[in-house]
């Protein structure tokens, strides 16, 4: 890893245009003489308020993005909608993009975007991004996650799987009690770890959102015996949670993180490259560690927009939002309205997530939904120093749906 250095780009409800040119991906072609096609597309993410540990940098992915679809012949133009990380800041944001400045798309990359979700469904308003947040991405049919439409109700093996090939033997997991998702994904692993033939001593799907008072949390785990956990927070939860089990004398082997990889340990604050040492990464996309043809486009078009650093979870899915928005675009015809898009998008069987997805791709036309990634599957690496390594095994590794198994945020 080359540092952690970042160009952070002031973002705000301010009309930006990208211009530059790089490499398209790899799945699309150039159109000579097919001229420009401009789209404005409001970009609804957490700015501030506690999400934005884990969401402000989306905005650089939409600008790499930008910078991706550039030869293809299409310039975006994006407007940046804060919710605050509010229910209240997400549904006030969506509406001004679009009853005031008239997007054509949203790019949603939030933890609060079900508070916006029946909006943007009522206006008609095509939506790409991650569901990250609640069930919405399921049952909203102009909704397309960059992942596919996660239903974290449903357990994978894949958790159990990881834990028990790294060694763990006692699981542990954490939840924010007010995103389904999150909350939801923290009872999965506890099942999933089960399932696995692994003890659960600890899991909680009711932690306070963005709270980093994890003493409580590392004192009853400790209590447990968890030599293993996983997270379903923002990285400033994490971390903490990391160094509170260090600092009581936890047996801990393992902790896996889903947020956190790359430049968010910048994001996370002061001590947070010490908190993250020997602690596991999880992604949807493959790591630029892997070094791929997609990686590096990728890597390209951050470094095109001025960033340097390895990239944040963030940039990924605002990247490949863009990539998932232009070829929808393509798909759509000559000239595609909003009801031209989502019909587009609901008839694409094999996205590729701009090359990030290895050898799998995403079927857009299945709303049942998986229940962690493009084919139940995650890439894993794990930090040293200031480096990254990938994870012998697990680049990606993938378990499949567990018949019968369900769970709720609530029980």
């Amino acid at each position: 890893m080359s540092g952690f250095k970042r160009m952070l780009i002031a973002a705000t409800s301010v009309l930006l245009t990208v211009a530059a040119g790089c490499s398209s991906s790899k799945n699309s072609s150039s159109s000579p003489g097919r001229g420009t096609r401009t789209y404005t597309v409001g970009v609804l993410t957490d700015l501030t308020g506690p999400a934005a540990s884990g969401d402000k940098t989306s905005v650089q992915g939409v600008q790499a993005g930008a910078v991706l679809v550039t030869k293809e012949g299409y310039t975006i133009k994006y407007i940046v909608g804060d919710t605050g990380t509010s229910p209240a800041g997400a549904l006030s944001a969506a509406q001004k993009l679009v009853e005031l400045d008239h997007v054509f798309a949203v790019v949603a990359i939030s933890a609060l975007t079900f508070a916006a979700a029946n909006f943007l469904s009522s206006r008609g308003v095509p939506v790409v991004g991650a569901a990250e947040d609640g069930p919405e991405w399921i049952a909203s049919k102009n909704m397309f996650s960059v992942f596919g439409p996660l239903d974290a109700t449903k357990v994978a093996t894949t958790t159990g799987l990881l834990f028990k090939m790294l060694g763990g033997t006692d699981v542990g997991a954490l939840g924010y009690s007010i995103s389904p998702t999150s909350a939801e994904s923290a009872r999965a692993a506890g099942v999933s770890a089960a399932a696995a033939g692994l003890k659960v001593g600890y899991v909680n799907a009711s932690f306070p959102f963005g709270s980093t008072n994890v003493a409580p949390v590392a004192l009853a785990m400790k209590a447990a015996g968890v030599d293993a956990f996983t997270a379903f927070v923002d990285p400033n939860t994490g971390f903490a949670l990391v160094t509170a089990l260090r600092q009581v004398g936890a047996d801990l082997k393992i902790a896996l993180l889903p947020t956190g990889y790359g430049g968010d340990l910048l994001q996370a604050g002061p001590g947070a490259l010490q908190a993250a040492q020997s602690v596991y990464f999880e992604s949807t996309f493959e790591p630029v560690e892997m070094n791929t043809p997609a990686t590096t486009r990728f890597q390209t078009a951050l470094r095109s927009i001025g960033i340097t650093a390895d990239p944040t979870y963030a940039e990924y899915l605002g990247y490949v939002a863009i990539d998932l928005l232009v070829r929808g675009l393509e798909a759509a015809g000559s000239a595609p309205t909003q009801a031209g898009l989502i019909d587009a998008l609901s008839h694409m069987t094999s996205y590729d997530g701009a090359g990030l997805f290895g050898s799998h791709t995403l079927d857009l036309s299945k709303r049942t939904g998986g229940a962690q990634g493009i084919d139940n599957c995650s890439w894993i690496t794990k930090l040293s120093g200031s480096t990254f390594h990938l994870v012998n095994g697990a680049d990606p590794i993938c378990g499949s749906l567990i018949p019968g198994k369900t769970v709720s945020a609530s029980s």
